[in-house]
């Protein structure tokens, strides 16, 4: 029986989160285009017949001196590598190798753990992934390389079985049914920073964040509370919208997804608060 972790790493928006989404096989990391989209370390928990794999999903490494959180995140990135058993590079070959992508690399390449590179977004013309070979050039540092599309599920499997191929034998971490090591409020919150970003594209910083106040069973619905926080007046209004048309497009978005997911109806009720301190509180 084998059991252990494999980290997922690498810069911002190489896609880190969908990849774990489509290993584990359902949404468990928020998705989006905005960079550090993943600010805590979240679990995903693979069950096969050989073992059980836990994957983890890091901040992507996004160096922006200007801010605090970014400064943060990518220190749990680092962090998170501690006593894991592999580490999954994740590289996006439509993006050049720079001093961004050279750091990232930098992190990992002396350690002394199973190394696979993983050159994400195969399911795009080669002529769209221009830096495919700069990538596979990479692959003589690491243990293996795998090319695939962790939007589209292709050639997913072949990795899913090298990695747990490559884990320490071992009883499982978690118990059967369990997928994740977050609760109910943080991944509620989670999808709703989601619609945000997918409604409000580049109007409002990444710097936002959710706070889910409550989840309430009632009769046949489940009532939830929260609040989207930002650190100015401004993006406050931006968010609410005109006559409250953006926070109602984010609800909607965010109560359909909910629907689906815990297959119950869901009364979502959202505020937007300023907070100035809410980047100075993140561990």
């Amino acid at each position: 029986m084998k059991s252990g972790f494999a980290i997922l790493i690498g810069r911002s928006n190489v896609g880190k989160s969908t990849l774990m989404n489509t290993l584990v096989g359902t949404k468990i990391s928020a998705t989006s285009f905005r960079a550090q989209m993943t600010r805590d370390i979240i679990h995903g928990v693979v069950n096969s017949p050989e073992g059980q794999a836990v994957f983890i999903d890091t901040p992507g490494i996004f160096k922006d001196k200007k801010s605090s959180l970014s400064g943060k995140l990518v220190n749990k990135a680092e962090t998170a590598i501690e006593g894991v058993d592999v580490i999954i590079y994740v590289v996006d070959p439509t993006r050049e190798i720079g001093p961004e992508e050279r750091a990232t690399f930098g992190i990992i390449r002396h350690l002394q753990i199973p190394k696979i590179l993983v050159i994400n977004k195969s399911d795009l013309p080669l002529d769209e992934r221009k830096y495919q070979a700069d990538y596979e050039a990479m692959g003589r540092d690491v243990s293996a390389v795998y090319s695939l599309s962790a939007l589209r599920a292709r050639h997913i499997e072949p990795l899913k079985e090298k990695i747990i191929s490559l884990l320490p034998e071992g009883e499982p971490m978690y118990p059967e049914g369990q997928l994740t090591n977050v609760d109910n409020h943080f991944w509620v919150a989670e999808l709703i920073r989601e619609k945000v970003f997918s409604v409000l594209d580049k109007e409002v910083p990444y710097s936002i964040t959710v706070k889910t106040e409550s989840i309430e069973e009632k009769e046949g619905v489940m009532v939830i509370s929260a609040k989207i926080l930002t650190d100015e007046e401004r993006y406050k209004r931006i968010i609410i919208g005109t006559r409250g048309a953006r926070i109602k497009e984010i609800g909607q978005l965010a109560r359909r997804e909910l629907e689906q997911a815990l297959g119950t109806k869901i009364f979502l009720e959202l505020e937007v608060e300023v907070d100035k301190h809410w980047i100075e509180r993140v561990e």
